[in-house]
């Protein structure tokens, strides 16, 4: 026999009944509620990104203008990206030549080097175009004016072969400095000639041209001076100022031998690894950086030749004879250069830019 129930009874077993069928269970919360709740656990625990670290080297010179610039960059760049990019600057060498320098990206010691020609040219032979020509152009008017029109399809050669160009720049002339005094290519025969080492073609075309050259790389040349290793060294002022050998090369002659042109490079695959959203800022402060290096390179150069004077410098201008004979030295050099140092359709492009410049000029 069941017992007899209450109305209210009933209407409280009822209700009861209900709220067991209806009432969650611990195991049975809605899913979308998981979810909810393991995204936020995994978004609170996951560890920020690592920084993007990237060291650079140079044979500039610690706190010169380029080395400014360059630092310039990378709190341009760490501001923009709230430390999530990090410029480390190797200055005055100490990463090594050139060359060197080229052989630690290629192997990820480092990822980023500012190179002049000598140094770009292990990755990309046509960029001699910009630096190989000797007299090819009369102003850095004229010079700038051919490389805006080279600059797009350089770049796109460098990316192709895994290497992003961050900026250009230049330091202004290239002048002869030399131990005894020289006017003319025959004075210059007479002497041990320095070249970069690592460029072995350079060395073979002063070869063909009678010049001696001797090896060896940028941080020897002071010893090598004065030690007898070489007579003369082609070099930007600024740089002779610096490095102090314009004291045993104490002669310089003032002629626009060839622009000393160079770029901030860096490895595409580190390029890759900043921020997406932030690349166009990156850019833009490396960009302002080659302007800089280039304006205030140009302008210091011929503050350090009037600086060097000072300190007895003798600076040797050469006379239109002098110049004429210049120009025959370069008719016999230009035949040599072409498809040897310079691939020939970039010495083309570069003399046809040259005469078009002129044309307009007229």
């Amino acid at each position: 026999m069941h017992p007899v129930q209450s109305p209210k009874s009933k209407v409280q077993s009822h209700l009861a009944t209900d709220c067991a069928r209806t009432a969650p269970r611990p195991w049975t919360l809605d899913l979308g509620l998981w979810i909810v709740l393991l995204w936020l656990g995994t978004t609170l625990t996951l560890p920020a990104a690592a920084p993007v670290k990237i060291r650079l080297a140079t044979l500039a010179p610690k706190d010169t203008s380029p080395h400014k610039s360059l630092q310039q960059m990378g709190e341009a760049w760490r501001k923009a990206t709230g430390d999530q990019v990090q410029l480390t600057i190797f200055t005055d060498g100490t990463m090594g030549g050139e060359a060197d320098m080229v052989r630690r990206m290629r192997i990820g010691q480092i990822q980023a080097a500012m190179l002049t020609v000598p140094g770009l040219t292990q990755i990309e032979d046509s960029v001699g175009g910009l630096q190989f020509l000797p007299m090819m152009f009369r102003s850095l008017d004229e010079f700038d004016f051919v490389f805006e029109q080279l600059r797009p399809g350089l770049e796109k050669k460098f990316r192709d072969k895994g290497f992003e160009v961050l900026c250009w720049g230049d330091l202004g002339w290239v002048r002869l400095f030399s131990k005894q005094p020289g006017h003319r290519i025959d004075d210059y025969r007479k002497m041990k000639v320095f070249v970069w080492s690592g460029d072995a073609r350079s060395a073979d075309v002063m070869r063909a041209l009678r010049v001696n050259p001797v090896p060896a790389e940028q941080t020897d040349v002071l010893p090598g001076l004065q030690t007898g290793l070489f007579d003369m060294v082609p070099s930007v002022p600024i740089y002779a100022l610096a490095g102090q050998f314009y004291g045993p090369a104490s002669h310089m002659l003032e002629i626009n031998w060839v622009p000393l042109v160079g770029a901030t490079i860096v490895l595409k695959k580190s390029w890759d690894a900043t921020p997406v959203g932030k690349r166009a800022d990156l850019m833009k402060a490396a960009a302002e950086a080659g302007k800089e290096i280039r304006s205030q390179g140009r302008k210091e150069s011929d503050e350090a030749v009037t600086a060097m004077e000072k300190r007895g410098l003798k600076v040797i201008k050469p006379t239109a004879e002098d110049l004429a004979d210049w120009v025959r030295f370069t008719d016999e050099a230009y035949p040599k250069i072409r498809g040897k140092l310079i691939p020939a359709e970039m010495f083309d492009e570069v003399s046809k830019l040259v005469k078009e410049y002129r044309a307009k000029a007229k």
